[in-house]
């Protein structure tokens, strides 16, 4: 294998791939990136078994082939050189020459077989969206996925494609995120499935403002090939997991006693002030509703208290509810809509926020002290 790369797209094809290696492996394979070098282009390629990227870049290919490179080596080099053109050259053991400038380096490496191959997906099984969409909707449902591994199907993003909608749903038992979308989707095509939260934020990370993603699955994989208009093509490919989930349309409330319009960005600051007041013995947050007016106060004996005032378009009884600040906080956040509406049955049911869009999120009360 000989080429010629330009010094960006190197770092670019790196940086694309080499986050899901794994420091702690058994297998030296799996601590190497593999580049495969044929016409006009690279492909870098990196794995930890479950999640899988590759990215192609364009560079000066003078001779085919291929070869697998410790990869945080092969990037600290790169990124350390002074010149913007990097010669590769692999030999038949496997021993790569960098060169740039007065820089030369040799890094022995592993053969291109011993690298595990990618699986094959069936072209019945896909859908095709825009990125900025697929990455909208991950950030209003993914800081929602659990980390109690005890309960592994909700370590993930649940996708549901049916019925012309994609719709995305992430649950930890305390809160609900749903958002979906739009999509053309053929008979074939419709499925569900649950995607890892190490390749959820592997998505979140890659997926651009601009370009397409075609997403393929099948019995226990799932693919997402993202392109844009200048040729940076990435694919992740990631194992599901396995288990079914949970029928969260049975947790979300019926109909509202109670829809208050709220400026999002005010809300989401006096709820941020008032954590600063709670701890972990004590914490949550009361928000009373009375006429025109939510109060938001947080009361913990070891620290103190904070009130916090809002006037908001309320009418009805006064209502008090608690819940954990966080929660809503990082919904708020994941939002860029400025009037959010939160809904409400009673002291005791859950509250839901929504959006003049496709969006819903359900959260638990906490007792009241």
């Amino acid at each position: 294998m000989k080429l010629t790369i330009s010094k960006e797209q190197i770092l670019a094809g790196l940086q694309a791939v080499q986050n899901v290696v794994s420091t702690r492996t058994t297998l030296p394979i799996l601590s190497n990136v593999l580049l495969r070098a044929e016409n006009g282009n690279v492909e870098f390629t990196a794995t930890d078994l479950d999640v899988t990227v590759a990215c192609s870049v364009e560079a000066k290919v003078s001779k085919s082939g291929a070869t697998t490179v410790p990869v945080k080596k092969l990037f600290g080099i790169v990124r350390e050189m002074n010149g913007n053109e990097i010669d590769l050259e692999t030999d038949e053991k496997n021993i790569t020459s960098i060169r740039s400038g007065s820089s030369f380096y040799k890094i022995h490496g592993l053969g291109a077989d011993e690298f595990p191959p990618l699986p094959k997906f069936k072209d019945d099984k896909k859908v095709a969206l825009q990125q900025e969409n697929v990455r909208a909707m991950l950030k209003k449902t993914s800081f929602a996925v659990s980390t109690d591994e005890s309960r592994y199907v909700l370590n993930g993003i649940f996708i549901s494609l049916k019925e012309g909608k994609m719709t995305l749903v992430a649950t930890d038992g305390r809160r609900l995120a749903l958002v979906d979308e739009d999509v053309d989707i053929s008979e074939k095509s419709s499925g569900e499935f649950i995607v890892p939260a190490k390749a959820v934020n592997e998505l979140n990370r890659l997926l651009q403002d601009k370009g397409d993603v075609e997403i393929k699955f099948g019995e226990n994989q799932a693919s997402f090939s993202l392109k844009d208009d200048k040729g940076f093509s990435v694919l992740l490919v990631t194992k599901l997991i396995e288990g079914n989930y949970p029928n969260y349309r049975q947790v979300i409330p019926g109909e509202a006693k109670e829809r208050i319009p709220l400026v999002r960005e005010e809300f989401l600051q006096a709820l941020r002030r008032a954590e600063i007041m709670t701890s972990e013995k004590a914490n949550s947050v009361k928000l009373t509703f009375g006429k025109n007016n939510l109060a938001i106060t947080a009361n913990s004996p070891e620290v103190g208290e904070a009130r916090e005032s809002l006037a908001v378009n309320y009418k009805g009884k006064e209502m008090a509810i608690a819940f954990n600040p966080r929660y809503l906080i990082d919904a708020l956040s994941a939002l860029s809509e400025d009037e959010v509406f939160f809904e409400l049955i009673d002291e005791l049911s859950p509250g839901v926020l929504k959006i003049n869009g496709p969006f819903l999120y359900v959260v638990m009360p906490m007792r009241l002290s």
